[in-house]
């Protein structure tokens, strides 16, 4: 099994609301899948504005959850540098799951 996945999601809209539905029914199944074979999953999102933080800290609570004792976080970040120190945070952090974590500069 696999220690953590990763899951990158490029690219959703500018509303929230819609970013939440396209995320649901464009991704979700994936992310699923990707549950089943993995012990942790790290969901990296574009960065978005403050309004996108309420559904995207439900993503993670609600996965991590329903798929306890695997661990679901969700960050929101480009790629690059602190993406990267993201997930290496994540993957050393057992005790961490169901956060949105996003970096501010």
């Amino acid at each position: 099994m696999v220690a953590q996945a990763v899951q990158i999601i490029e690219d959703l809209p500018d509303s929230a609301i819609d970013a939440a539905a396209a995320f649901y029914e464009h991704h979700l199944q994936d992310t699923r899948r990707m549950l089943e074979e993995a012990d942790a999953l790290a969901i990296c999102l574009p960065p978005a504005p403050y309004d996108h933080d309420e559904w995207r800290r439900t993503l993670a609570r609600d996965l991590a959850r329903a798929h306890a004792p695997k661990r679901v976080n969700v960050i929101g970040t480009p790629p690059g540098g602190t993406q990267e120190a993201m997930l290496a945070y994540l993957r050393n952090a057992p005790g961490v799951t169901g956060q949105y974590l996003a970096a501010h500069e």
